[in-house]
């Protein structure tokens, strides 16, 4: 099965494994606003929202001109790479997990920046609504 997948969706699945092993729930490929898309949005079990952006190269990183632009969307911002990355490349003010296909771990937790109230009932409603769809089209593509 991994081998069907590219190397920045292995490392999002094992964030999702992870996250779930610690009660959050998550949703790839997220658009929290026009022009923005999240590899890994994840809500915890009191409201947070974390983005975790995976990258599987330093061209990968170096290409990603968008991500300062997630910050507003989240409490918290990570970075999710394999052991091979250079991780020195990533600044110190982001979160650090390094992952597989199968898990990961949290080497440095990031930053709390708390979003406000308002901006994250939106956000948890649109989660909600995404995952909702996704769903549907799961059962029933024609939806």
């Amino acid at each position: 099965m991994t081998l069907d997948l590219q190397p920045g969706q292995r490392l999002a699945r094992g964030v999702a494994r992870h996250l779930a092993a610690h009660g959050f729930v998550s949703v790839e490929e997220f658009v929290p606003a026009r022009g923005l898309r999240v590899d890994v949005m994840g809500l915890g079990p009191k409201g947070e929202l974390w983005v975790i952006e995976c990258k599987s190269s330093r061209a990968d990183y170096q290409s990603d001109s968008k991500w300062q632009g997630y910050l507003e969307w989240c409490d918290r911002f990570f970075w999710a790479v394999d052991t091979e990355f250079p991780t020195d490349l990533l600044p110190d003010e982001t979160g650090l997990i390094i992952a597989d296909a199968y898990d990961a771990e949290i080497v440095r937790m990031a930053p709390e920046d708390k979003i406000a109230p308002a901006r994250r009932k939106k956000m948890i409603q649109k989660f909600a609504t995404d995952a909702a769809r996704r769903l549907h089209a799961l059962r029933d593509p024609r939806l």
